[in-house]
């Protein structure tokens, strides 16, 4: 884990994450709000009480915390991220919002059974595979019994999602991963369970077709995926 490659974009990520999807016909801001939103709607179809603490897991410089606190009111929100500039930027925008600590890459430091909820967006393809099952089996003790893990990646399949990675400068040292891995490194990790949704098949000039991808979450074509757990 490169921890000297995140301090260095922190500054500019959204000036250049924006530049960069501008082909999607949306902002940072509407793909961070949209990952929370179908993240509740998960929740809520499992009829889950209010979850009490919240994990966001790479936080970095804040993009899904003001709406994990719209959408989880009652939650206590943590962030945790290798990237200490990130946090700091994450820290001035967003005062009060969250905890926000920082981690070596390797042990997380907090305690097992903290978390009802753990929610990661597009951080594990830029983590070195080998180290995917240290980092689930990590998470997997933070959760609580029961709990919930939502996990967002860029599906390698879609040729629209492979262009804006191959041209983000952020992403250079990237690598995609296939919902297959993903979810076979959770399942080892000990989670239950684990499922597979595909997401993000209309850009914006399709807005209004959005409502469908509901039911479409089985076609891996979305320009996204991600894989909810439990623990």
């Amino acid at each position: 884990m490169d921890v000297a490659e995140f301090d260095r974009f922190a500054d500019e990520y959204t000036a250049t994450h924006a530049e960069n999807i501008r082909l999607s016909g949306e902002d940072p801001d509407y793909f961070a709000r949209y990952k929370i939103q179908e993240t509740r709607r998960r929740w809520d179809a499992e009829g889950r009480v209010e979850p009490e603490a919240v994990l966001d897991f790479g936080v970095g410089i804040g993009n899904s915390l003001p709406h994990l606190a719209q959408l989880f009111p009652r939650a206590e929100i943590t962030g945790v991220d290798v990237s200490q500039r990130s946090l700091q930027v994450a820290a001035h925008r967003f005062p009060g919002v969250a905890q926000l600590v920082a981690y070596d890459g390797s042990a997380i430091p907090l305690e097992a059974g903290s978390f009802d909820l753990i929610f990661s967006a597009c951080v594990f393809h830029h983590i070195d595979q080998t180290e995917h099952a240290a980092i689930f089996a990590d998470l997997h003790r933070l959760l609580k019994p029961g709990g919930m893990m939502v996990v967002f990646e860029h599906n390698p399949i879609n040729p629209a999602t492979r262009y804006i990675v191959a041209t983000c400068p952020f992403d250079e040292n990237a690598v995609l991963l296939p919902a297959a891995s993903l979810r076979q490194s959770q399942a080892k990790a000990g989670f239950r369970k684990v499922e597979v949704a595909y997401t993000g098949f209309f850009p914006g000039a399709l807005r209004a077709l959005r409502p469908l991808e509901r039911l479409m979450t089985t076609l891996p074509l979305g320009a996204q995926y991600y894989t909810v757990a439990h623990g």
